[in-house]
């Protein structure tokens, strides 16, 4: 399995009204950057869904692979699991992931725990990013079954030893990190592969409210994902499964650990035609410009014809926003749009609204509307900020300080500028990225 490229979310801001990006040389930018920032609340995306709704997420992320393949037995880890992180990791590495393990053991009561033992279950390690971008080209980070390093990783990845599909327990897995990410990109990958080298080996793009879903608007384990971890490690559940025996026993394993979710729902969802899956992924891949556009506009067609709505269609237009910018800006505009429009539909969609707010923020500014960037970017960052988005919530900071800027408060701008710059360096790493994000933000003011 692996977290998608970061093609959503690395630069979302190409140019609406191309401007030279000269070095920026307001406050804090022009000399040392102020310390990084941390989240240190304890907020989780809750579980809003009902029970009959999620047994179907649990079955279809539990019994398929992401490529379509059926799994004909669950697997999971039986009895303690050891976590050992490879010598060579950098800091935030080992602090977001203690504190992962501790939201394992507490919301999935998952007897997880980190070791320095070589013989861990899992161990996770930093690769060179172009060592692992030639190994798997479109994959930001993933984890491998019954490999213990990136060496016996290579050995093995033609032979069915890695296969998922192969195994009846799990007993040990890999995970592979680019070395040179981002402190955030680090634990996103972390929260993702760890939790799918624990359970579910399925990513599905109907879900609101998961890492589970390739549109990797979530960065950090939700409600839903504990709760789905929590069924697959429950007493009633075994390796060795079929989805038969799983699915006689999900629903009253879920009114057991969720009772606030026994109520109406069917569970039957339109399945994701796998169609829609290829363009989709076409459209985020390093193909031509051209290719992507037009797999992004077959994506929306076919959101459209199939009437989804939701995370779907919405990620649908999204995409096409994203390949428009810099090319048709009407166009572009008017997918972010709708996208905005079809995830206004559902409290559960805020973060998605988020993601649009900035880039909508990015037409606003540079139109000269102070006032309406504000106003956009005000409403996205206290939900940024809950769901521990760094990146996110430094972009949108970024342009409120402009706006502020626009309309003559100097120091109010400097103020959030500031402030913006702390979770930049969490979100985008090193100074040179956090500097390169403030000045594309800059360059967009007429």
């Amino acid at each position: 399995m692996n977290r998608a490229s970061t093609f959503m979310m690395a630069a979302l801001l190409a140019s609406c009204s191309p401007a030279p990006a000269a070095p920026p040389t307001r406050g804090a930018t022009a000399s040392a950057l102020p310390a990084m920032r941390g989240f240190t609340d304890n907020y989780v995306v809750p579980v809003t869904r009902n029970n009959p709704e999620m047994g179907q997420d649990f079955l279809d992320l539990s019994f398929r692979l992401e490529s379509g393949r059926a799994i004909a037995a669950m697997s999971r880890f039986e009895g303690p699991i050891s976590v050992r992180v490879a010598p060579g990791a950098p800091a935030t590495l080992i602090a977001d992931l203690e504190s992962l393990l501790g939201r394992l053991r507490k919301e999935a009561a998952i007897p997880i725990s980190r070791t320095d033992q070589a013989d861990a279950n899992i161990i996770v390690q930093t690769v060179p990013q172009k060592a692992l971008q030639r190994a798997v080209p479109n994959a930001a980070c993933f984890v491998v079954p019954n490999v213990r390093n990136w060496d016996e990783y290579l050995a093995m990845r033609k032979t069915s030893a890695v296969d998922w599909t192969a195994l009846q327990t799990r007993t040990k897995a890999a995970i592979f990190i680019p070395a040179e990410a981002a402190p955030q990109e680090i634990r996103d990958c972390l929260h993702e592969e760890l939790a799918q080298a624990l359970g579910p080996l399925n990513d599905l793009y109907r879900l609101p409210d998961s890492v589970f879903n390739d549109d990797n608007i979530h960065a950090v384990l939700t409600g839903f994902d504990m709760l789905i971890l929590r069924a697959t490690y429950a007493p009633e559940m075994h390796s060795g499964m079929s989805r038969q025996q799983a699915s006689d026993v999900i629903a009253p394993v879920l009114a057991r650990l969720n009772p606030a979710g026994q109520r109406g729902g069917t569970g039957v969802f339109p399945d994701t035609s796998r169609e829609w899956i290829s363009a989709i992924e076409a459209a985020l891949t390093n193909a031509s410009a051209g290719t992507r556009r037009q797999s992004a506009e077959r994506a929306v067609n076919m959101a459209q014809q199939f009437r989804w709505g939701g995370t779907r269609e919405g990620f649908s237009y999204y995409a096409m926003g994203r390949l428009q910018v810099g090319v048709n800006a009407s166009a572009a505009l008017a997918a972010f749009n709708r996208a905005d429009q079809i995830y206004s539909t559902s409290p559960s969609l805020q973060i998605h609204r988020a993601h649009i707010a900035v880039q909508k923020a990015a037409f606003t500014l540079s139109a000269g509307d102070a006032a309406g960037t504000i106003s956009l970017v005000d409403s996205a960052i206290p939900i940024a900020q809950r769901h521990h988005n760094a990146a996110l919530l430094a972009f949108l900071m970024m342009f409120k300080a402009e706006a502020l800027d626009m309309q003559g408060d100097s120091v109010a701008a400097e103020a959030v500028r500031v402030d913006s710059l702390g979770w930049a360096r969490y979100g985008f790493g090193s100074d040179a990225n956090v500097r390169a994000r403030l000045a594309e933000v800059s360059g967009l003011r007429p």
